[in-house]
């Protein structure tokens, strides 16, 4: 029986101008809205049927032990949450993760602590790639991955994009849930507004007796 063994690399294609300019604006875009959006709880409004939707990766640096947040597509495979490196086994992130399993996940409403660790089975590999691929047009087209159809092309695009899978081992406390800042903020709302629009209505009332 042959066994089919996909070799990840570190050696990235040369990229266009056109593509270096994309991977700035993710970066830019990764940094300055997505993580302290997604850190803060927002992340319901990053979601989009274009880019996808995202969630904050918890990683601990393999070199200074300090916590480091990036901002990944994800999809939900058989109870694991995956993803992938676009910049391959050399991703800081994808490093750390590898180094250390233990990671934190923030995905919309939800705080999850999990291990991660590489997806090598070859069809399970496939599976989450098809899912990952169908939830992120705009980030699959920049992988190429839009033409990755095939289990041929599947592996062609693992060996380029390694998947993480993270299984979650414990749910943590969310803005979301009892005690957090939303029920609280929410509360305040279904207060403040009936009384900020019977301000508005008598104020209006006012003005028309004039």
């Amino acid at each position: 029986m042959m066994t089919l063994v996909t070799a990840y690399t570190d050696t990235a294609a040369r990229l266009a101008p056109l593509d270096r300019l994309q991977r700035q604006a993710l970066r830019t875009f990764s940094q300055r809205l997505a993580v302290p959006m997604l850190g803060a709880g927002f992340g319901s409004l990053v979601v989009t049927d274009v880019t996808g939707s995202l969630l904050l990766l918890t990683t601990i640096d393999r070199t200074t032990g300090e916590p480091k947040r990036t901002p990944l597509g994800y999809a939900v495979v058989g109870g694991a949450v995956v993803v992938m490196s676009g910049s391959g086994t050399k991703a800081e992130w994808f490093r750390n993760a590898v180094a250390d399993p233990r990671v934190e996940v923030v995905l919309p409403g939800t705080r999850l602590r999990g291990s991660a660790s590489p997806v090598t089975d070859p069809n399970r590999r496939r599976s989450a790639l098809r899912a990952l691929l169908s939830s992120m047009p705009v980030p699959s087209l920049m992988l190429g991955g839009d033409t990755a159809t095939d289990d041929t092309s599947l592996d062609e695009l693992a060996a380029r994009c390694p998947v993480l899978a993270i299984t979650p081992t414990a749910v943590l406390p969310g803005p979301f849930d009892p005690r957090g800042w939303a029920p609280r903020l929410n509360t305040w709302l279904a207060v403040a507004a009936p009384v900020a629009l019977g301000a508005l209505a008598a104020t209006a009332l006012r003005r028309a007796h004039r």
